[in-house]
């Protein structure tokens, strides 16, 4: 990658961690309810699979959403205000933290059914091959939805009409709070695609190059009219499944292991000292402005009104 792209990439993943640091200490207060993901550790993988994108193309995931919400460049202050339960959140404060939209960033949720947005995310890339564009649809999902019955029928659906659909199935190793070796029978995810003939790769999602090159190639497979594409990234969550989950299924040990050892943001920030393509006073600039950001949207979803109460009897479908 090149200086440019090295930067972009640090400045994207160093904005998500914060966010997600922001959301975790708000969360605490009690100015969030309800559920909240967080996406600490897995940055990596929506950072670098963005960049392989272009307009036009649909990102859709589960509930671990805020992330790609940010890499879709969505207001950090909507997404925030949503997160409060207020009236400029991009749901209009109704949707909370799993289910977000906008149409206009190409973002199409934030879902909190176990892999039901697979099955959407296949619907997006029959549209674009219906209305013969080239757009291509990415549709993200957990190792836990992997074992999900909707996937495997989406799977036989876009290999059949070889829709332009990019699955990214993002592995932190842990479902809700079971090892994915406890919960599947078969652990190399990137496979699940072979009884479709659907080409599938494992790729590091803690290297945000790694991801990045290989969301070129999925991309471009997809893109061409080659049908659908499997890249399975390898990551991590350092932080529980949910605010509510205090992660007893692991070691303190294993988690700062990765943390020392494979941190995304860690590994492009030593390669921009390394190279000489900024000091350690612009690393720390970049972070300053990225927490201003956060502070502002903090602040915008605490002050923001609450949705009039009339908002319960619209976006209703009757």
């Amino acid at each position: 990658m090149t200086k440019a792209e090295e930067l972009a990439a640090y400045r994207e993943m160093l904005l998500i961690r914060r966010f997600e640091e922001k959301a975790g200490q708000l969360y605490g207060m009690g100015l969030i309810g309800g559920f909240c993901h967080l996406y600490i550790g897995q940055e990596a993988v929506v950072t670098g699979v963005q960049m392989a994108l272009k307009p036009g193309d649909e990102v859709i995931t589960g509930y671990r959403d805020h992330g790609h919400m940010l890499a879709c460049e969505m207001d950090p202050k909507g997404v925030m205000a949503e997160l409060t339960g207020r009236r400029g959140g991009y749901s209009k404060g109704k949707g909370g933290s799993m289910h977000m939209f906008s149409v206009e960033k190409g973002f199409f949720g934030g879902h909190g059914i176990v892999g039901a947005q697979v099955s959407l995310g296949t619907g997006l890339a029959f549209a674009n091959k219906y209305r013969g564009n080239d757009n291509v649809s990415v549709t993200y999902f957990g190792d836990g939805a992997a074992n999900q019955g909707q996937v495997y029928e989406s799977f036989n659906m876009a290999k059949l009409w070889r829709l332009p659909v990019v699955y990214v199935i993002e592995n932190n190793k842990y479902g809700m709070g079971t090892s994915v070796n406890r919960a599947s029978s078969t652990t190399d995810l990137c496979h699940r695609g072979r009884s479709f003939d659907i080409p599938g790769e494992a790729v590091d999602g803690m290297d945000v190059r790694a991801v990045r090159e290989a969301a070129m190639r999925a991309v471009a497979h997809a893109r061409s009219g080659e049908g659908p594409y499997i890249l399975e990234m390898l990551t991590y969550r350092y932080r529980g499944h949910s605010m509510s989950d205090p992660a007893k299924y692991r070691t303190r040990e294993e988690v700062d292991k990765m943390r020392a050892e494979h941190d995304p943001i860690e590994q492009v920030r030593q390669r921009i000292l390394a190279n000489s393509w900024a000091d350690e006073d612009a690393l720390k600039a970049i972070d300053k402005e990225v927490r201003d950001i956060v502070n502002e949207a903090a602040e915008f979803s605490q002050h923001d009104p609450e949705p009039d109460p009339s908002e319960l009897w619209t976006d209703i479908v009757r």
